[in-house]
């Protein structure tokens, strides 16, 4: 006579029979290191869309590099897109300011496209493109900065309204914000 005895599977061979052995990474070889690794943070490209007097758009603008250092410089390129032709000719005003209001404002106003097209030779169907830099003095510590913008006439010391107040980040005061940029510490 045979006796039938209960089959018994240790949970340490089922354990062994399922398991996926996978091999350890070695790390990564100088060119998954280039490919993975960045030595300057990109541009911060910022779609607008803001409408100024129903005369121009602010269709984009970008920072590079897209985050800060104190003692460097960031370069801000605007895009305008012409809706009307403008008689005045308007400064574009900028206003750096900290995002924590513990550092003093920069006022960067200046001509369009460096002096070389003011708003009053602006052709309905262009873009025109414009540029400028920001100086984060090396002491100043502030988490992030704000860049306010729009079109003023020094003439009358008035801005040209924003005409979509709700499509657009603003203070009200038809000053946008078209960044916020952090700063590196």
């Amino acid at each position: 006579m045979r006796l039938k005895l209960p089959t018994v599977v240790l949970p340490s061979v089922l354990l062994l029979a399922s398991a996926c052995i996978v091999e350890a990474p070695g790390g990564a070889s100088a060119e998954q290191r280039k490919a993975a690794t960045v030595t300057q943070v990109p541009a911060l490209s910022v779609r607008n869309g803001a409408n100024l007097g129903g005369k121009v758009e602010l269709v984009a603008a970008t920072v590079q590099p897209g985050r800060l250092t104190p003692g460097e410089r960031a370069q801000v390129t605007l895009y305008f897109k012409v809706l009307q032709a403008i008689d005045e000719d308007y400064l574009i005003f900028v206003h750096v300011e900290d995002a924590g209001g513990r550092m003093e404002r920069m006022n960067l106003d200046h001509k369009p496209a460096n002096g070389m097209l003011p708003t009053s030779q602006w052709k309905p169907g262009e873009t025109v493109k414009d540029e400028f830099s920001i100086y984060l003095p090396a002491d100043a510590n502030p988490k992030a900065l704000n860049i306010w913008l729009g079109l003023w006439d020094p003439r009358t010391d008035t801005r040209l309204a924003l005409t979509n107040p709700d499509a657009v980040r603003n203070d009200g005061k038809n000053r946008l914000l078209v960044a916020q940029v952090p700063v590196a510490r």
